[in-house]
């Protein structure tokens, strides 16, 4: 009996290393994280040095100085200050000046809006400009009294659109030479304007920028360019953007099956014509 058991319980060498270096094994895997808390030393947190960099930025939040961004804070730091027209001023110069991208990108489409800037503070009523950015700026800003943009007309003076050259539409407050333009452009093809309402026909010129501008115009129909609707070629109604191809073939093609249009009411006969279109096309006609 004392063999078979004794077969049984004995090892062998080989058996026996096995085991010591699964014991040692397991021992170190046991004291892997004892070992690794006495090597690692937790970095404390200073609590102190974070609430004073948290109060320098809440400070900075309330004064507008950190409104645009990193980036602006950044380049106002490289700023290069020197005397400098705001008007049709380059990018490169704004930047120069220590705006950010995205506060020049602002800037510029303002004036491609037609927007000017009369008085120094105009500079400051730009959203993307921060009080810091203005006050920063402010001593730099030069505009010459003879530029023609700064000759606005008089309080209470009124400008006729219809017969004021590009020069004489500038002296509206709000409407620099770009706007002067369009303006022109779209009154000539027109023929004129008969509603103050249609300059919000011109590109650019939205319910705000009217709601500016409409109380120093004025508007005179007696400069109307009218066209004889019963005498009118393709290329003559064309000038008008209220008018597509479809509907201009149609007056004619009306006119060539019933004769000549005695009246505005003739033309609601044609089917493609609204009662909006026939108001906005009627002050421009005449039937002879």
């Amino acid at each position: 009996m004392k063999t078979p058991v004794k077969n049984y319980l004995s090892v062998t060498k080989k058996e026996w290393n096995g085991m010591v270096v699964l014991i040692i094994l397991i021992a170190l895997i046991l004291a892997a994280p004892y070992a690794y808390l006495t090597i690692r030393k937790d970095n404390t947190i200073n609590f102190k040095e974070f609430d004073k960099a948290a109060a320098m930025l809440s400070k900075a939040d309330s004064t507008g100085t950190a409104a645009s961004g990193p980036a602006s804070s950044r380049s106002s730091l490289k700023a290069a200050l020197f005397a400098f027209n705001p008007n049709n001023l380059p990018e490169a110069e704004w930047e120069k000046l220590g705006l950010s991208a995205d506060q020049v990108k602002v800037i510029k489409n303002y004036e491609a809006k037609g927007g000017r800037f009369y008085a120094k503070t105009d500079v400051k009523k730009i959203y993307a400009i921060t009080d810091a950015d203005y006050k920063r700026l402010e001593p730099y800003i030069n505009l010459p009294a003879s530029d023609n943009y700064t000759k606005k007309a008089a309080p209470g003076e009124i400008i006729e659109i219809n017969s004021a050259d590009s020069a004489k539409l500038t002296m509206i407050r709000g409407i620099g030479p770009s706007f002067a333009r369009r303006i022109i452009r779209y009154r000539d093809r027109l023929g004129g304007f008969y509603s103050k309402e249609q300059l919000k026909e011109v590109f650019g010129i939205d319910d705000s920028k009217y709601g500016e501008i409409k109380n120093g115009i004025a508007v005179n129909n007696s400069h109307i360019t009218m066209l004889d609707i019963n005498k009118a070629t393709f290329d003559q109604l064309r000038r008008f953007p209220y008018l597509s191809f479809k509907q201009i073939n149609a007056i004619i093609e009306y006119h060539n099956q019933h004769g000549d249009y005695e009246s505005i009411a003739d033309m609601k006969n044609i089917a493609i014509l609204d009662d909006g279109i026939l108001r906005k096309i009627g002050p421009y006609l005449v039937f002879k």
